[in-house]
């Protein structure tokens, strides 16, 4: 089968495309609640001919293709989960969540691929396998929740990619990639990386008292914005190199005015493009909030939970997609952007760390991304697209004995060399303790 009658055949499901698309927009859901979309999705995955391998207690699966020839497994996702963006047009009335963010597109585009793989013909020359992957929870909203589900024992681990991975669902995979839905129209873009991030709560803990009388209490919201900063004091020790990122917020700072705040939380997250520099910048931000907090004779009370590793995208599958892009959209609108760097985070960064793996962008939207005003503005460049493109991927990393993807693979430096070591590392970044001690003989512990 050709490339031409591979676009044809996925020419042929854009009014089914075009389904997914509406449906999802108007199914949002954040993380590990997309079950109207999971259950959805899988129908018609099952309609294709798939037998699908379900998550079972969160949204989610995986279904594979194989050649029938010996040679590596390639990994391909689309994301379920919206965010809550309750202003969005589309926002569900209840829950305000809207696809603000193009994982509809995604959808959309990955459910094309799946239909012209069942087409004869189309593993025809290729050798190795591709599995689908429908994840859930890749924003990494509603952290109570998402705490929640963790103490439950329902999920060890927010985000869905790195759940999946978790639980052995991608331990026969060699190499991921999948398409981000973006801005611009006809287009399609990758970067080398991204950064990661460590999501932080530090809850300060004083003692209430009459506002007229503060020397009896201990002012938590003074502790707090001592540790704002403390936090700005260390920002000089950034290097510019490594793309760091602090932004700590409020969200408790005291109910009224003529009390002194016995309680104030700070919410935070700390970003790094390399994994060793975010965890080093962490450790410093956490000494920062218990000395604020030690200064003034407050508890604090640390809780941090991982974000995603940064991405570091792996060169050599970059430019196979690139050469599949170009069979879509010709090779000036197919780009390698070395900069700017990517300070968002994704937990396509975890895959990164642990197979080659590739995040890459197409255009098709409009409006800022998490807000109001993003749509869907090219059906073509979003979803088609980005359709035909995976299609040729697929292709050029399986053809020939599978020769570009054996190249990848074993040319490919990974951080982590197994699922326990990487498993093992995520969960020494959480964090749940007390980080000041007072001591009976006056003494006082940092405790980070």
């Amino acid at each position: 089968m050709t490339n031409g009658e591979i676009f044809e055949k996925i020419d042929a499901r854009r009014a089914e495309m075009e389904d997914v698309l509406s449906y999802m927009a108007h199914h949002a859901a954040t993380g590990y609640r997309e079950w109207a979309a999971s259950d959805y999705l899988a129908a018609l995955y099952e309609k294709l001919g798939y037998t699908l391998t379900r998550a079972g207690n969160v949204p989610g699966f995986y279904t594979d293709v194989d050649t029938g020839r010996p040679g590596p497994k390639i990994l391909l996702f689309s994301e379920l989960d919206g965010l809550p963006v309750p202003d969005h047009p589309d926002a569900d009335p209840e829950t305000g969540a809207a696809h603000a963010c193009g994982h509809n597109a995604q959808c959309a585009a990955l459910y094309g691929v799946a239909a012209v793989l069942q087409e004869p013909g189309f593993t025809d020359g290729l050798s190795g396998s591709i599995r689908l992957c429908v994840v859930p929870a890749e924003e990494g909203v509603k952290n109570d929740f998402l705490r929640e589900l963790r103490e439950k024992g329902t999920v060890r681990f927010s985000g869905g990619k790195r759940e999946f991975y978790a639980r052995g669902y991608f331990d026969d995979c060699d190499l991921a990639f999948m398409i981000h839905t973006g801005g611009g129209t006809h287009k399609f873009t990758i970067r080398p990386g991204c950064n990661g991030g460590i999501r932080k709560t530090a809850r300060f803990i004083g003692k209430s008292a009459h506002a007229g009388a503060p020397r009896h209490g201990i002012n938590a919201l003074q502790a707090a914005t001592l540790a704002f900063t403390s936090i700005n004091a260390i920002r000089d020790i950034f290097n510019n190199y490594d793309f760091v990122r602090v932004h700590p917020i409020l969200t408790e700072a005291g109910t009224v005015v003529n009390a002194v705040p016995g309680v104030a939380v700070m919410e935070n997250q700390v970003r790094a493009s390399r994994v060793e520099v975010c965890a080093e910048i962490n450790r410093r931000v956490n000494r920062a909030v218990a000395a604020a907090a030690a200064a003034v004779g407050a508890r604090v009370h640390l809780t941090d939970m991982p974000g995603y590793l940064p991405g570091a995208f792996d060169k050599n599958l970059s430019d196979v997609m690139l050469e599949g892009m170009a069979e879509v959209v010709g090779r000036e609108n197919a780009r390698y952007l070395s900069e700017p760097w990517d300070t968002g985070c994704t937990d396509m960064g975890d895959i990164s760390q642990v197979m080659p793996a590739v995040h890459a962008f197409s255009g098709g939207a409009a409006g800022a991304g998490h807000s109001p005003a993003f749509r869907i503005a090219d059906f073509d460049s979003a979803c088609m697209d980005s359709a035909k493109a995976q299609a040729a991927i697929i292709r050029k990393l399986l053809e020939n004995g599978a020769e570009k993807a054996k190249y990848v693979v074993e040319n490919a430096a990974v951080r982590f060399k197994s699922r326990e070591e990487y498993v093992a590392y995520i969960e020494s970044l959480f964090v749940d303790k007390e980080a000041v001690v007072y001591r009976e003989d006056g003494t006082v512990l940092l405790d980070i």
